[in-house]
């Protein structure tokens, strides 16, 4: 039914006019002068056509990021960041070139997004390319194909010319205190007229953003100087993951090229802007969230082996945390850092940094961070404990302080959530769980003990607090009354496992999904309700965050959704919507990344919803990414113990597969075959590691590995094995395994709830009292 249902629906809503055309990487590529190997960067180029008018962003991984729509600036929400934005600042608004007077259309333009930069082919001769450097506020526009004069236009309110020197052309920006400075990409003579930049030949311009004219004169002549090395750095850097910790080939073309592209659009999220963070969105979103930052954590930094950069995260942070005693705020983390705020009011924030903290360890193995930030530990229970932990052991918190904590002008919650959500109690004991892990490894007895009595403590009352006779699934909070509200919303997800019922949590699961989840996504209300608000952005009806926890689909939410279905081994149930969104990173909006948001329903006419919000946002690629590398392949180290958990879940779409990943100071290469019988192939590092195979229906195998051996998993319907071999291919151990009868009746059970299930389609909007005419 499941199946069915998506190939009437999705197939041709991606075939119609305006798709983004992904071109096939096996036919398009050049091949690097080294290797005779396709370049990686070369087969991730998205062609997009005229129609489409997609945004293309790049950032320098400081605190410039620079926005685009590859057509036309159009867009009702992102044309006010078109251009390049520093430190929350929009310094100017794009550009526009000429050649020998006559301005260059990008409307007919035929436009190619790469990782790296944007080019745009402007007739048979002449090209465009854009290019943004790392760690700099210096773009490279190059424009080649033509001897005849070429010219550039700085858009933007107060982008003004200050005065001309020499070969240089100098600006003011139309936001902060910044001066831009302009000149050829080849050192020659300018003239300026009016606000256009001259020079007489073909080759491009510079523009550097400086503190001053000096600062970005400087800029500018190093990029006169430097170039081509710059331009090498860039494609060194992004390239170099995707060959290596990041790595993945499949025989499948699309879902390689939606990792790929996602892999580096979330990496480019990654920032130095106040001390090493990762953006929570663009285009406004560029600063740091303490929720955003620590739910992106695991999928931006730890999947990709990208340790180093994750303690600088973790660190940086820490410096931020709430230390006064006094404060009701103690222990907390940040809800928001930015250059100009600092906010406390958030209370999932501190949970998820802990929990960040405990992944950071499990994935590299670096104890020694453990000392250094047990302090904060220690205060952000301490502060919850203090201030905000009621007699049953729930962690409380105000009503706008969960993750949906949209507010009104009178500052009332449109969401409200206080006292004790569910998923905020699911994060606390997390938390405390976490507590307890760090309290071992560094020999506090007493608080280890303490912490996990607490967490005993809130999930022995879990379960008959948030259900009732009469529901299916599980109550969103506890009001302030005591009372449980059973408004039916996505975020008991992340609760299912505090219920010991198994029965219930696969009744409450179908009903999340059946109820909550669109082949698009997952919504934040059920369209039952009557506050549910089928489209995000309405302004004609009802203000934009009214719907915003109401009805608004959420990306993010796409992986606890996923993640659940896994668990209970529906991988093809899963697929489904794993495969939707990179449908949508390749075919919809910011060329290889996932949005914010999208709306509820389509409107009226279409056949996709619109996608709003941010046009790129963290946490829905890095949620993505998780889950294809934690439930998906089924990677789960804690390399601090020097143990390896493999539970791959590959649904019949994937037949072969190559990729690697990096636990501790290991890079391991795996292959996948799934003819004549699945055969999972694993190339280990230097690290002896206790590896536990885990598929079910199978008893779980335990086996020891040596450094620098391979283990092979093979499955067929009776049987298990695993064969670990030397490095010369010589067998060292054999196990097998075969299904456990537990194991088989609990897959039994939930096949018959949750196999073939529906996805949630929209109702009329009749029946929505939002939409009605008041």
């Amino acid at each position: 039914m499941l199946r069915s249902f998506l190939c009437r629906l999705l197939p041709a809503a991606l075939l119609v006019a305006g798709c983004t055309q992904i071109r096939p990487a096996r036919t398009t590529a050049m091949p690097n002068s080294v290797t005779g190997q396709p370049d990686v960067l070369e087969t991730m180029k998205i062609t997009v056509p005229r129609s489409a008018n997609r945004v293309a962003s790049f950032t320098n991984k400081a605190a410039a990021y620079y926005c685009a729509q590859t057509h036309e600036v159009n867009h009702p929400e992102y044309s006010w960041f078109e251009g390049l934005n520093v430190a929350k600042n929009r310094v100017f608004a794009g550009y526009e070139l000429f050649v020998a007077g006559k301005p260059l259309d990008n409307r007919v333009a035929e436009v190619t997004v790469y990782p790296h930069k944007l080019v745009r082919r402007h007739g048979p001769a002449v090209q465009e390319e854009l290019w943004l450097f790392d760690e700099k506020n210096l773009l490279e526009i190059d424009l080649t194909g033509t001897t005849q004069p070429i010219g550039i236009e700085l858009k933007g309110e107060k982008v003004l010319l200050l005065r001309q020197q020499d070969d240089l052309a100098f600006f003011s920006a139309r936001e902060g205190r910044f001066v831009l400075a302009v000149a050829a990409r080849r050192p020659q003579p300018i003239t300026v007229a009016g606000q256009r930049v001259v020079a007489a030949g073909a080759g491009g311009f510079l523009i550097a953003c400086g503190t001053d004219e000096a600062d970005a004169t400087a800029l500018l002549r190093e990029g006169q100087r430097n170039g081509p090395a710059l331009k090498l750095a860039r494609e060194q850097r992004i390239r170099q993951p995707l060959q290596t910790s990041a790595y993945v080939a499949a025989d499948n073309d699309s879902l390689t090229l939606a990792l790929r592209w996602l892999t580096t659009t979330t990496d480019q999220l990654v920032s130095r802007q106040q001390g090493d963070g990762i953006y929570a969105g663009l285009p406004w979103f560029n600063e740091y969230w303490g929720r955003d930052e620590f739910i992106s954590f695991p999928g931006t930094m730890l999947i990709s082996g990208q340790f180093a950069a994750a303690r600088r995260i973790l660190l940086s942070f820490a410096r931020y945390q709430q230390l006064d005693p006094a404060s009701r705020f103690f222990g907390r983390v940040p809800n928001i850092v930015n250059p100009s705020n600092i906010d406390y009011h958030t209370t999932d924030g501190t949970p998820r940094f802990v929990i960040a903290l405990r992944d950071y360890v499990r994935y590299s193995g670096d104890t020694s961070l453990v000392r250094q930030l047990y302090p904060n530990v220690q205060a952000s229970i301490a502060g919850a404990l203090t201030y905000w932990v009621d007699k049953q052991g729930y962690l409380l918190h105000a009503d706008n302080e969960t993750w949906m904590d949209a507010r009104d002008a009178q500052l009332v919650a449109f969401t409200p959530r206080g006292s004790r959500a569910n998923d905020i109690q699911a994060l606390w004991y997390q938390q405390l769980k976490a507590g307890a892990y760090f309290a071992a490894f560094v020999q506090d007895a007493a608080s280890q003990t303490r912490w996990e009595q607490l967490a005993e403590q809130v999930t022995s009352r879990f379960a008959q607090d948030f259900r009732r006779p009469g529901y299916d699934y599980l109550a969103d909070r506890l009001d302030h009354q005591n009372h449980p509200d059973f408004t039916l919303r996505p975020n008991q997800l992340f609760a299912l496992d505090m219920v010991p019922d198994p029965a219930f949590a696969r009744q409450a699961l179908r009903k999340n999904w059946t109820e909550l989840v669109y082949p698009w996504g997952v919504a934040t209300l059920d369209r039952h309700d009557p506050q549910f608000h089928p489209y995000h952005l309405a302004p004609e009806l009802y203000h934009k965050d009214a719907a915003y926890h109401r009805g608004t689909i959420w990306p993010w939410l796409n992986g606890i959704a996923m993640q659940r279905m896994l668990e209970a081994g529906q991988p093809e149930t899963a697929w489904m919507l794993f495969a939707s969104s990179n449908r949508q990173a390749l075919t919809r909006g910011v060329v290889g990344g996932l949005s914010e948001n999208l709306d509820a329903y389509p409107r009226p006419g279409q056949r996709l919803p619109k996608l709003t919000g941010a046009y790129l946002q963290a946490w829905s690629n890095a949620e993505q990414l998780r889950v294809w590398h934690q439930y998906f392949l089924g990677i789960r180290p804690d390399a601090a113990n020097h143990q390896l958990v493999l539970a791959p879940q590959l649904p019949l779409a994937v037949r072969q597969l190559r990729y690697n990943f990096t636990v501790g100071q290991s890079l391991i290469t795996a292959e996948y075959q799934a003819t004549p019988h699945p055969t999972h192939t694993y190339h280990l590092g230097p690290e002896p590691t206790t590896v536990t195979v885990d598929i079910t229906p199978f008893e779980p195998i335990r086996i020891d590995t040596p450094a620098n051996t391979t283990l092979k998993i093979s499955v067929t319907p009776q049987q298990l094995t695993a064969v670990l071999l030397d490095a010369k291919d010589l067998e060292l151990t054999r196990q097998t395994a075969t299904p456990s009868a537990a194991r088989l009746a609990r897959q039994q059970q939930n096949d018959q709830t949750l196999a073939n299930l529906p996805f949630a389609q929209p109702l009329p909007l009749s029946q929505h009292p939002v939409t009605r005419p008041q």
